[in-house]
């Protein structure tokens, strides 16, 4: 996924001389091409990310659009103040790619894993949040990214994450895509967790349980109606995200439903990363299954607020989280 954003940067770039890349001590030959043939546009500028930000802000407010690349917890954390009072508060044309979202850095620790930067980045206003499923998704975010107005945040996995969206279904940022109608449960999903949502209603459906899927590449700004109308049809949604459960997608959607104010009681459960570091040094897969950011936990979950709501037996929760 990071190398179909960072070479649409570059497509971007050859067709439209508003577009500038600003890195942040990135690895040798990133974007070598963009730098090669568009070096007045191209600009490394090492370990000063807050610095990076601003430098950003200055191209915008010239008519410029900057596409700043770093690794996210950085991005969010290290120049939340650049971000807010630079970018936020001017309501500027900037993009920020943020690498490794979620728990991609599982190698490197808690410093490196972008566990909260949905939570942080949807209390700016202006500020645009997507997190694409796949590789393909990205190149039809970055199309809609040249022309759109104000800041965005880009979520970027890693790369090699299986391919789960089409063309079929135009992405439009600010939009949910329903990718299965359910009507006994519904699964709401951004970012790589599409894939195994998709899994988990496959299963589901073959066990009689009719079970949606909804995909929210776009945190901020929420599609409300989609959402509302989603949810509407089914008596369990379960949210699943790579990410803190505080503040993501799970909180957002629990926001606008519990406003919604629909005739029929919801069961509700958020799937993620609860309120803890992730201390545990591992790969992606390995703390995902951890936390239980997986396909059959999806079920299990499902399965248990299903009994709930058709008896009068106590919730069994499934065991989410190994200790870490």
């Amino acid at each position: 996924m990071r190398k179909a954003c960072l070479d649409m940067v570059y497509e971007l770039a050859r067709k439209d001389k508003r577009v500038f890349f600003i890195g942040s001590d990135l690895g040798i030959g990133t974007l070598q091409k963009f730098k090669d043939e568009m070096p007045e546009r191209f600009f490394m500028e090492g370990i000063s990310e807050a610095n990076m930000v601003g430098m950003a802000a200055g191209l915008a407010m010239e008519g410029k659009i900057p596409y700043v690349n770093t690794i996210a917890t950085f991005l969010t954390r290290r120049c939340f103040e650049q971000v807010v009072i630079d970018l936020g508060l001017h309501n500027l044309n900037v993009r920020l790619l943020g690498n490794g979202g979620g728990l991609v850095y599982a190698p490197l620790g808690p410093t490196h894993e972008a566990i909260d930067d949905i939570a942080i980045m949807r209390t700016i206003p202006h500020m645009t949040v997507i997190a694409p499923a796949d590789a393909d998704e990205m190149r039809r975010v970055m199309l809609q990214s040249l022309d759109h107005k104000g800041p965005i945040y880009v979520r970027v996995a890693k790369g090699g994450d299986p391919i789960v969206t089409n063309d079929r279904i135009p992405f439009e940022i600010g939009k949910a895509f329903e990718i299965r109608p359910g009507r006994d449960a519904l699964i709401v999903t951004t970012g790589i967790t599409l894939k195994i949502g998709l899994e988990a209603a496959t299963r589901l459906r073959s066990e009689g349980i009719n079970t949606g899927v909804l995909h929210v590449p776009t945190i901020k700004p929420l599609d409300y109606r989609t959402i509302v109308g989603c949810a509407a049809e089914v008596s369990v949604i379960v949210t699943v995200e790579e990410h803190n459960i505080l503040g993501g997608l799970g909180g957002a959607v629990a926001e606008i439903v519990s406003e919604a104010n629909l005739p029929t009681v919801k069961r509700f459960k958020r799937i993620g990363i609860p309120d803890i570091f992730a201390d545990k040094y591992g790969s992606q897969a390995s703390l995902m299954r951890d936390f239980g950011i997986t396909t059959e936990n999806i079920i299990a979950t499902i399965k248990n607020l299903l009994r709930f709501q058709d008896s009068s037996e106590k919730l069994i929760e499934p065991e989410l989280v190994k200790e870490i």
